[in-house]
């Protein structure tokens, strides 16, 4: 049987025990207290690292765009200023072949009228008494123009200038001879024939030439030389 000297030891014993674990616990709740408060420090610091690198590269990224922008924009502007260059030599280009091939049509037109003018008005086996360049029609749904007409009193004699004839010009040149007798109602009994003077032929092209009887006149060298074998009239 324990005395009372030993239960009170036992008491203290249990009260020291039960203080330490309440001194303990306190101390548990202190050091969960600072590792909570630590912790949401931590994740502060953090979101905050994160926010200001979010930041920065947002900086960064709106930097480049506008970097980006700044070149995609000299770029168009040197762009449209090379199309617009380029167009504009185009234009110059144009113009100077246009004005080059007016030139080249009018000096072809002068060298075959003057040829005929200086005395070859023998032709498709018959004298002309008129020659005529540059004749223009103008009646409704039949204008037309005639770069060379041949008259006699019973012949008309067409003849198409070209610089540089191609076949797809033929049936357009054949057709000369319906807007003709349209414009030029005093000449419908008038027998027509149809000639193309180039200044260059080619083989396809004289075969057209040939099979729908339109006679071919070319230039070789200083002389005008007339194939008018295959000759048919409209």
């Amino acid at each position: 049987m324990k005395n009372k000297n030993e239960e009170k030891s036992i008491e203290d014993y249990m009260k020291s025990v039960w203080s330490t674990i309440d001194s303990m616990s306190k101390e548990t709740k202190k050091m969960k207290k600072e590792f909570e408060e630590q912790r949401k420090k931590r994740e502060s610091d953090l979101d905050k690292y994160f926010k200001r690198r979010e930041q920065k590269l947002e900086a960064e990224l709106k930097k480049r765009q506008k970097t980006l922008d700044a070149e995609l924009k000299r770029r168009e502007i040197e762009d449209e200023k090379t199309k617009a260059e380029l167009n504009a030599e185009i234009r110059r280009f144009n113009e100077s072949m246009g004005y080059y091939d007016n030139t080249i049509g009018v000096i072809a037109e002068e060298y075959f009228f003057n040829s005929f003018k200086a005395g070859k008005t023998n032709f498709f086996g018959e004298h002309f008494d008129e020659i005529e360049k540059n004749v223009k029609g103008i009646k409704k749904d039949f204008k037309d123009e005639y770069d060379i007409l041949l008259i006699n009193g019973s012949t008309i004699g067409i003849i198409e200038v070209k610089t540089k004839a191609h076949e797809n010009d033929i049936p357009k040149i054949l057709n000369k001879a319906v807007t003709f007798r349209a414009n030029f109602p005093e000449y419908i009994n008038h027998k027509v024939y149809i000639a193309l003077a180039s200044l260059a032929f080619y083989p396809d092209l004289e075969h057209v030439c040939n099979k729908n009887g339109v006679a071919i006149i070319k230039q070789v060298g200083d002389n005008l030389v007339i194939f008018d074998e295959k000759l048919k009239y409209y």
